[in-house]
């Protein structure tokens, strides 16, 4: 099946709402606090969703031993970055060796998705994957933002924007066909 992941799930509600829009896929949400990840397993199970699991991991270490080279088909990473003020960029959660990282698990062709209601995380996340070429290409063309996304699943933080008229900055990279 297909395996489309949540980098920072959280609650994992998007993906439950994406096994919801599309059942026949596999979710896997990464997310690096235990308590959250016991909670979605949980959850999942009493759900009987056995294609949606959460895993414990530091993505900066982990990403390359969670999925085969070429495993992920969609990634989604949304609302990341909790501290976005400028003292704590030195912990930004997309920076460029992640990038390189995805670049190793996403095959040619498939999806990364981003979203972020802070322009200044959303706009710094956007020129490391515009630098990335040509590990990445914005499906939109370079410099551009997507107005919506379709993929038929909002997460809390999303409704909430939405519900009290927040703008909400997306964008879509396409793995490029070759690795530098």
């Amino acid at each position: 099946r297909p395996v489309e992941v949540e980098l920072g799930c959280a609650d994992a509600e998007f993906l439950f709402a994406r096994c919801a829009a599309e059942p026949g896929r596999t979710y896997v949400g990464v997310e690096i606090r235990q308590e959250l990840v016991d909670r979605v397993n949980d959850q999942a199970t009493s759900q009987g969703l056995t294609q949606l699991q959460a895993v414990y991991a530091n993505l900066n270490h982990d990403l390359e031993r969670l999925f085969a080279p070429g495993q992920v088909d969609l990634c989604h990473i949304n609302f990341p970055d909790p501290c976005f003020k400028s003292q704590h960029k030195k912990r930004r959660f997309l920076t460029p060796e992640l990038v390189r990282g995805l670049a190793a698990v996403i095959p040619p062709g498939a999806t990364l998705a981003f979203q972020s209601d802070v322009f200044d995380i959303a706009l710094d996340s956007l020129a490391i994957l515009e630098e990335s070429h040509p590990l990445f290409i914005n499906e939109l063309g370079p410099w551009t933002f997507a107005r919506s996304h379709d993929y038929g699943a909002r997460s809390k933080r999303e409704r909430r924007c939405e519900d009290d008229g927040v703008r909400i900055w997306r964008f879509r990279f396409r793995r490029g066909d070759s690795l530098p």
